[in-house]
């Protein structure tokens, strides 16, 4: 019998906020610094822009509208790219021509979970979006990742083309918001602790250490 701590991960995340990106990689140093404990982990949508249409809206007009002029979206973007890269990541926000609506992706997530690939999507699904450029609010994109990741990708086309699981989604979303969560990555430990935004492995381990220690109570 497996005598390990367990403890469960809820990481609410929007598949197009960098951020989310970053925040994935530093969970998971401090998942790896802690071998010990066995992790279940499970990722929960959350649309930063739930209005965009399903085909997206052109990516420089969007920034343009958010930040104003190009000077200040530069600046930020530029800092994503010297961060994304302390923790091994490319950002080429440069190749970004869409700005997708993100409900499909979310979609495919909650179904890879069936498929024990979610970690595995999530992060092809990042990776099509922040260093490929790829529309992820495209079917066909959605469908390219699932068959890499072994999906049923006929399966997961059909899926898309029915509209199936929205209303589930939408659902996911509505609890996240009435839980506290008003922006992303939010990690969601044991179902009653949060660590707001991609911070860093520290503020994870803190929290791991007094769980597998018992000095706190898990959820039941």
């Amino acid at each position: 019998m497996d005598a390990r701590p367990q403890i469960r991960l809820d990481v609410v995340v929007d598949t197009v906020c960098p951020w989310c990106w970053i925040g994935k990689r530093r969970l998971e140093q401090a998942l790896a610094a802690r071998p010990g404990i066995d992790f279940q982990i499970g990722y929960r949508p959350y649309e930063l822009h739930p209005d965009l249409p399903a085909e997206g809206v052109d990516r420089k007009a969007f920034v343009a509208a958010k930040f104003g002029n190009g000077d200040r979206a530069r600046s930020i973007y530029q800092s994503l790219v010297d961060t994304g890269r302390e923790v091994g990541l490319d950002f080429d926000f440069e190749r970004i021509a869409v700005m997708p609506n993100s409900q499909a992706s979310h979609r495919l997530i909650r179904w890879s979970a069936a498929a024990g690939v979610q970690s595995e999507v999530v992060e092809a699904l990042f990776a099509r979006y922040f260093v490929a450029g790829d529309n992820i609010g495209d079917p066909l994109v959605l469908i390219e990742v699932a068959a890499a990741a072994g999906m049923d990708s006929v399966l997961v086309g059909e899926l898309l083309m029915n509209g199936a699981d929205i209303d589930k989604i939408v659902e996911e979303e509505m609890v996240a918001q009435r839980l506290g969560v008003q922006g992303v990555p939010f990690t969601i430990i044991e179902r009653q602790y949060g660590v707001v935004g991609a911070q860093d492995p520290d503020a994870y381990l803190k929290i791991f250490d007094r769980i597998a220690a018992g000095e706190v109570p898990t959820a039941q």
